[in-house]
């Protein structure tokens, strides 16, 4: 991986990894570990879907009222990476996540199978639940709420939040584990990139 092949935004170097992994047969090559942590600093992590890419930043969906959505009101620093196993590849973002505008998270909402919609409002999500069954009832209840309509509304407490990213470290696996890492962070809105040792 050489730098002077790399872009010098970051943004098109991922959307052009991204590309790549998909036409090369990457299962599911929006699927994105996502990192919080508490204001203490305990962190959890989990997988969630890359839902959009552009130079404002990585985008994802979910309950506001889920721990990950907890965790980042309390302190909006979050770390993603993504990983493509067809070019032994992975990209590793750090930055800060806000919610999106209503709006947004409705435009995006609207695109989802019904299914997924009447999901959204049926599963508090990060909560106990007493059995399987109390989920697949609280299902039921929404289908029946929202019977004969079209569109589901937004749920309330549900949407989407950017991730704008200070740092984007690409690697590439490489034999004998003398890998290539590059590394591309924020200063006053310009771009500095450099090599890592692996």
């Amino acid at each position: 991986m050489d730098l002077n092949d790399l872009d010098p935004n970051p943004h098109l170097q991922f959307d052009l990894w991204f590309a790549e992994a998909a036409a090369a047969g990457a299962r599911v090559p929006e699927q994105m570990a996502l990192a919080t942590a508490t204001l203490d600093g305990t962190p959890s992590v989990r997988m969630v879907l890359l839902k959009g890419h552009t130079a404002t930043g990585f985008a994802f969906y979910t309950n506001r009222e889920s721990r990950k959505a907890i965790e980042l009101e309390a302190n909006p620093k979050a770390a993603a990476v993504l990983h493509w196993e067809p070019h032994q590849r992975q990209v590793r973002i750090e930055g800060t996540a806000a919610p999106m505008s209503e709006a947004d998270s409705l435009a995006y909402f609207r695109t989802r199978p019904r299914e997924s919609q009447v999901g959204a409002w049926a599963s508090p999500q990060s909560k106990p639940l007493a059995s399987r069954e109390v989920l697949e009832q609280r299902a039921e209840v929404i289908e029946q709420r929202f019977a004969g309509q079209e569109e589901l509304p937004l749920p309330p407490f549900w949407g989407g939040y950017i991730i704008s990213a200070t740092a984007i470290e690409f690697w590439q696996g490489r034999p004998g584990r003398l890998h290539d890492r590059v590394r591309y962070e924020s200063s006053g809105g310009a771009w500095r990139c450099e090599r890592l040792a692996p």
